[in-house]
């Protein structure tokens, strides 16, 4: 059995300890452990998990925003100076990893004692190409490109991913706009989703609402869970057809 955990199901700013941002980490039978974004809360979420970055061995990093990428360093910083740890196998693809560790990791991590640092010293980096995958615990799991934020210039890099756990396939969008011609077929042939939504009186504009997902087909919504929202009063997702929002420290099991 494979378990997915959400270590938080919150927005990036979310605020106090009820909830945190929302990182997983997947579990196998064998109790290994990928976790899928690095949040700046990614040491308080661990622990009241009853968990630490001893538990972290192999790690996917879908883009570069604080919520998915600000605990990296404490990560990094914590396996190489602790004897009892390896480094951490890092999954990431190319575009993402050129920008982590020379505009998010190296002012902080660069300087070491006796030497000079980059990404390959804290992490066993595992550079992917465009539309690749990888593998972990013999899952194989596909990258999709999502449209996240687009500057006017050009479109920030930010991976979901698609992946099959026994017969369920399953698309975790990690942070993306609704945009059906670029997902659309990913949401139908998964058969759970789960998908990040905002549910803020103030969209961002830059991931789903509440407001445009309702609209969807039943037949999506049937198999999409929310995850990544705003603190505050909730929609009655189930009523809307949806399996609901995910809570902090829920599990699931394929």
């Amino acid at each position: 059995m494979v378990k997915l955990l959400f270590l938080g199901s919150g927005s990036a700013f979310t605020v106090g300890t009820d909830n945190y941002q929302s990182n997983m980490l997947l579990i196998d039978e064998l109790d290994n452990k990928l976790l899928i974004d690095c949040g700046s809360d990614i040491r308080f979420s661990l622990d009241k998990a009853n968990f630490s970055y001893l538990d972290i061995t192999d790690i996917y990093i879908s883009h570069l925003h604080c919520d998915h990428v600000g605990g990296m360093e404490y990560i990094g910083f914590s396996t190489k100076f602790d004897p009892r740890c390896k480094k951490p196998k890092l999954y990431i693809s190319k575009d993402v990893a050129m920008d982590l560790w020379h505009k998010t990791l190296s002012g902080g991590m660069t300087s070491i004692s006796g030497d000079i640092a980059d990404l390959n010293s804290f992490f066993e980096v595992n550079l992917l190409n465009p539309n690749a995958h990888f593998i972990w615990s013999d899952i194989v799991f596909y990258l999709i490109k999502v449209f996240h934020v687009h500057n006017g210039f050009y479109l920030m890099p930010s991976y979901g991913l698609f992946f099959t756990v026994n017969t369920t396939k399953i698309f975790i969008t990690t942070d993306t706009q609704l945009n059906q011609k670029l997902l659309g077929k990913y949401y139908d042939s998964a058969d759970l989703i789960f998908h990040d939504c905002e549910t803020s009186e103030f969209p961002t504009n830059i991931h789903a609402h509440y407001n445009q997902l309702i609209k969807l087909p039943k037949q999506i919504k049937n198999k999409m869970w929310l995850y990544g929202y705003q603190p505050g009063k909730l929609p009655d997702a189930q009523q809307d057809d949806f399996q609901g929002f995910v809570t902090r420290g829920q599990i699931f099991e394929f």
